[in-house]
């Protein structure tokens, strides 16, 4: 039955992904990767939130194979965020390049870190 979970939470997440995507990037003329950063630090902190939900007993594991691992592992991204790095790269725009890397990890930790923050807030007694 947990497959099923993760099943059902992926078809969400891949098409909200594509979506979310689209909706950011066409927003900004920049050769910045920002539909990516944007659903990945999203994916972050959701998934922070989900594991401290589930670490403090607010929500079953359940939900968090259906929305953490199905839903935020179709929503977030690391083949297309390692892909739009490279070919920045070999665009000649490094530094974006190199900004995409900083800022992806340095946000996606700090929206995980923050996730289970508002978790322990919430749900810690």
């Amino acid at each position: 039955m947990n497959w099923l979970l993760v099943i059902v939470g992926a078809m969400a997440g891949a098409p909200l992904r594509y979506l979310a995507d689209r909706a950011v990037q066409t927003r900004h003329d920049a050769l910045f990767p920002w539909g990516t950063f944007t659903v990945n630090i999203a994916g972050s902190l959701i998934l922070g939130l989900l594991a401290g939900a589930v670490t403090y007993h607010a929500a079953p594991t359940g939900v968090q194979l259906l929305l953490g691992t199905g839903l935020c592992g179709a929503l977030t991204t690391y083949s297309t965020f390692s892909y739009e790095t490279l070919r920045l790269a070999e665009t000649g725009a490094r530094f974006f390049a190199a900004a995409n890397v900083i800022a992806s990890v340095v946000a996606g930790l700090g929206a995980a870190f923050t996730g289970t923050a508002i978790a322990e807030a919430l749900w810690a007694h």
